[in-house]
């Protein structure tokens, strides 16, 4: 009795979610944590600010140079075993923080993590949609983004507080950890050998599938948007003299909005169709973000951020559970090759947003910025409003 309950167990779709959320969760606990702890080693290791500057950046080359191979390799091979080289690579990378005494070294270890980073969202993604199909992606997804939305809401105060009680490399060594136990989960999990019938989709013919290029623009239209707002909305909150532990609430509070919306706009996906909710969510966050820039205290500044940060969510789990959709629609299963533009085009965003956003605050201020950014938004919802819909998802649920 008990061998047959382990066998359903890990054959079973509910425990691969499971696996899925917690090393995306692990993943950014790794990335957050990092934050209030790596500036400090690199200082004590001789770095200035333009190389601890750079030190972040490198993250994002190897995320956008691994995302797409790794992603068209799982659709080879299979998923399980590109997943759990990812996590032993962020073990890996985790532990060179732990053990760095070079700046070389945490570059090393910081290309290792954003490489670790790529395979884990974009093998775990591709490995819910093998599993769930169009009328039950929405919901998924969003169980797994909440998750990554607690991750990011605790990991700065994990990093924090292991820094503080065990020193600057206890924070590292706890995500090593972390990262071991869920590489050996997944050796656990009973992946379906589908991969075999799977063809090999070229890059350029999934972009030729209107409904998956019109995604990409999306996806980097809402990454862009949101990097852009992590520094110059800190600056803006601070020339209004709200000072940092105001601010942190006001992060904090997104986040756990953030959490708990992402299951109920995913369910709702699964409901009324994942591109409807991506259109909704990028019309509604063109006016959010306008409204946004007016802020002018606190009060008004959590009143307007909010609803902002509401929209965007709106338009992210059923992007994600849309970027499989498109890609069915086409004809394709190739959905390691799909999360993997899904991941560039996030990172092409991440990389792009800050810089343009930082120009645009210095000449313009938050206010005028966020006028002349929610165009943009709406213009990508016009595009997207042109793409042939995929017939409407079923009602029905397992």
């Amino acid at each position: 009795m008990s061998s047959w309950f382990r066998s359903s167990l890990f054959r079973s779709r509910a425990f691969t979610v499971a696996l899925v959320t917690f090393a995306t969760f692990t993943d950014l606990v790794a990335y957050s944590a990092a934050v209030p702890v790596l500036p400090d080693l690199s200082r004590r290791l001789g770095a200035s600010p333009t190389m601890i500057g750079l030190l972040f950046a490198s993250f994002g080359v190897t995320l956008l140079t691994v995302s797409l191979p790794m992603g068209a390799v799982s659709d080879r091979i299979g998923r399980r075993a590109p997943m759990v080289g990812g996590l032993v690579a962020l073990a890996a990378a985790t532990f060179l923080f732990a053990s760095a005494r070079s700046l070389p070294v945490l570059f090393a270890a910081r290309l290792v993590q954003g490489a670790a980073d790529a395979v884990t969202w974009v093998v775990g993604f591709a490995m819910i949609a093998d599993r769930y199909d169009d009328s039950e992606r929405g919901r998924v997804t969003g169980i797994v983004m909440s998750g990554s939305s607690v991750a990011i809401m605790i990991g700065p105060s994990i990093g924090g507080w292991l820094y503080e009680i065990g020193g600057i490399r206890l924070p590292f060594l706890f995500v090593t950890g972390l990262a071991i136990i869920s590489a050996l989960s997944f050796l656990l999990v009973d992946v379906p050998p589908v991969h075999g019938t799977r063809e090999k989709v070229p890059l350029v013919a999934l972009l030729r599938l209107p409904a998956v290029a019109a995604c990409v623009i999306a996806v980097v239209a809402v990454s862009s948007t949101l990097s852009m707002l992590e520094p110059v909305l800190a600056l803006h909150l601070a020339n209004l003299s709200i000072g940092p532990a105001r601010i942190g609430v006001l992060f904090g509070v997104a986040a756990a909005l953030n959490a708990a919306l992402h299951p109920a706009f995913g369910h709702l996906a699964d409901r009324w169709g994942a591109r409807r909710m991506m259109l909704l969510g990028l019309s509604l966050s063109a006016f959010a973000l306008a409204l946004a820039g007016q802020s002018w205290s606190f009060a008004s500044a959590l009143a307007f951020q909010l609803p902002l940060v509401g929209t965007m969510a709106l338009m992210i789990t059923p992007s994600l559970a849309y970027m499989a959709e498109a890609t069915s629609l086409g004809g394709a299963r190739s959905f390691g090759v799909a999360y993997g533009l899904y991941n560039m085009a996030w990172g092409a965003g991440l990389l792009g947003g800050p810089a343009v956003g930082g120009f645009l605050f210095e000449r313009l201020g938050f206010s005028w910025l966020a006028l002349a950014w929610a165009p943009a938004l709406l213009a990508i919802t016009w595009l997207l409003a042109g793409v042939q819909s995929p017939e409407s998802p079923t009602e029905e649920h397992v």
